[in-house]
């Protein structure tokens, strides 16, 4: 019997479209996967959506279930919720997480999926990803009791960052963001917020998750005296400048980068990228983190929402995909 599925595609730079494509049958150790949600990372998603990889990197960025390559066409995503329908007895009928693009069904090794807990609703385990990228973001900063921080960019990651920083006992975490909206987020993350201007210095540790200029330019300014920003921005094919004159030696300030693509060399001995996406899920049973997903659509929309997402038309942090669960 064919199987068929429907999968959202960049076509070219800044336009997409659904294709139906062809799904093999499950070999003994792969899955069968009905899509029940997925998220759009509006940083890098739409970054790849314009077609702003840099032929440099395009190898880096590709996603796990690609298909296609930069800048298109392309089949590009990496947060999908979905039910187990065929594989493995343990799996059929869980509700599991894959780094799988946008698809109605997909066929994936069994390894490839991580069940998602029954503490944590299925259309919250979309964040699972970005929580990911936090966790080992906080790997690599290693924060310590008492710390005053500031996390600069109120994105998806800034968010996920503040709201893990949230709950370190005695730090002061303020979210830094240019958007005065993004004080409401903040509130519900349980973590102070400021305008650029406003924000609190002295700070031991910047997190930068803005991939603007002008905002890891502010986190240097808000470091006290040999401080870190670690740097979480992907910039794409955009060249940034810093002001490392000044005071940047005599301060002896530190940027350090940080990205999820390899396990923190401060856990990898330890920790493995299963475990990393486990604890991630783990961390998701927190209903705050809920203010995160800031819109939704149905998958049939995602030609027309993409261009919006892309511009800014339709404001998000992560933006949220339905499926058809009928279909």
């Amino acid at each position: 019997m064919k199987r068929t599925a429907r999968a959202f595609w960049v076509s070219s730079p800044g336009e997409g479209e659904i294709r139906e494509v062809t799904l093999p049958a499950p070999a003994a150790d792969e899955v069968l996967v009905r899509a029940l949600w997925s998220g759009i990372s509006r940083g890098t998603e739409t970054l790849v959506f314009r077609g702003g990889v840099p032929e440099s990197q395009h190898a880096s960025m590709r996603a796990p279930f690609q298909e296609g390559e930069f800048p298109a066409p392309v089949k590009y995503g990496y947060l999908s919720v979905g039910e187990v329908e065929e594989g493995p007895a343990d799996l059929i009928g869980r509700t599991v997480f894959c780094l799988h693009p946008h698809q109605t069904r997909y066929v994936v090794p069994a390894a490839a999926v991580t069940v998602v807990p029954e503490s944590v609703p299925a259309e919250r385990a979309i964040l699972a990803g970005t929580v990911e990228t936090a966790v080992n973001a906080l790997w690599d900063a290693a924060p310590l009791v008492g710390d005053r921080i500031a996390v600069v960019g109120g994105g998806m990651v800034g968010c996920s960052v503040a709201a893990l920083l949230a709950r370190f006992p005695g730090v002061r975490v303020q979210l830094v963001d240019a958007d005065p909206a993004r004080a409401k987020t903040a509130e519900a993350l349980g973590v102070d917020f400021a305008l650029p201007g406003e924000a609190l210095g002295e700070c031991d540790l910047v997190v930068h998750a803005s991939a603007t200029e002008q905002g890891l330019a502010r986190s240097l300014e808000l470091l006290t005296a040999e401080g870190t920003v670690l740097e979480l921005s992907w910039y794409g094919d955009r060249q940034v400048s810093l002001p490392l004159g000044e005071a940047f030696h005599s301060r002896r300030l530190v940027i350090r980068s940080s990205q999820v693509g390899t396990v923190s060399p401060a856990r990898r001995a330890s920790r493995g990228y299963g475990d990393r996406l486990a604890l991630a899920l783990d961390l998701l049973t927190d209903p705050a983190l809920d203010a995160l997903v800031t819109g939704e659509s149905a998958f049939e929309e995602l030609p027309e929402v993409m261009p919006g997402l892309a511009s800014g038309a339709i404001p998000a942090l992560c933006h949220r995909v339905r499926y058809d669960r009928s279909a």
